[in-house]
């Protein structure tokens, strides 16, 4: 025989309390905040003052310190030292021309150093364009071009290309007394240079490294010993080159071989 059922005790219910808020510990740490943002802030002003002061340095040929100068002036429009936008003034300065790097630099407490470097020109790009030694076109409309430069030609897009091959003829011409004054690369991919003695050398499109060695190695002694009577050399032969001479309507063959452009 089964007894009543004995009466379970609920659990004891109890109310949970919020622990009561340290206001006095909250008004000491809103204080402390804004003190330091108060310091920080007047900090802050009295580092970021008016810029009176533009050092500008560098190895000056093209550029013209006043241009730089007044570049960085006209990028500090209500400004300070603390606030103003080094890469803006770096950006304005690259505009103008023959400028290759920039380095500018906070000095305090009240002016700006900057550092120009210029553009190295190695040679003119067509009638008015100049190229660096990296083959970059930096001043496709140059006022003044240096009259020692080299003159290079070739379709758009192709400046690197024709100035990393001026580059390295440039060098062996030089060492053999001779000197390059223009490289032509024509839309068909012929190319031909032409000497300070007025000859020029027709290398074409084929094998062009390979012309270029043989007229070092085959005509050049007769570039050098009869420059003057010589209008052009063509390296275009596969077994040798022709030469053209000064007032003479015909080729004269320097070897035995077919035309091969």
């Amino acid at each position: 025989m089964f007894g009543r059922p004995r009466n379970r005790r609920r659990p004891t219910e109890r109310a949970l309390k919020a622990p009561a808020t340290n206001w006095r510990a909250v008004g000491l740490t809103l204080g402390t905040v804004a003190g330091v943002a108060a310091l920080a802030s007047a900090v802050s002003w009295a580092f970021d003052q008016p810029i009176e002061t533009v050092a500008v340095t560098g190895r000056f040929q093209r550029v013209a310190p006043v241009d730089v100068e007044r570049a960085v002036k006209g990028t500090l429009h209500g400004v300070g030292l603390l606030s103003v936008d080094l890469a803006a003034v770096r950006r304005a300065i690259h505009k103008l021309p023959w400028v290759e790097a920039v380095s500018v630099e906070r000095f305090w407490p009240r002016g700006l150093a900057v550092l120009v470097v210029e553009q190295s020109a190695a040679a003119r790009w067509g009638e008015h364009g100049l190229l660096n030694t990296r083959g970059e076109l930096f001043d496709p409309d140059a006022h003044h071009i240096p009259p020692e430069l080299a003159r290079l030609e070739g379709p758009e897009g192709k400046e690197s290309v024709v100035a990393q091959r001026y580059l390295a003829a440039e060098g062996r011409l030089a060492q053999a007394g001779l000197r390059l004054t223009a490289l032509r690369l024509d839309a068909r991919g012929a190319w031909e240079f032409d000497l300070a003695n007025g000859i020029t050398v027709r290398l074409g499109r084929r094998q062009v490294d390979e012309r270029f060695e043989k007229f070092m190695s085959t005509a050049l002694k007769l570039v050098t010993q009869r420059g003057d009577e010589i209008a052009y050399v063509d390296m275009r032969y596969t077994n040798g080159f022709a030469i053209g001479w000064r007032g003479a309507a015909a080729r004269v063959p320097g070897r035995e071989g077919g035309h091969d452009a």
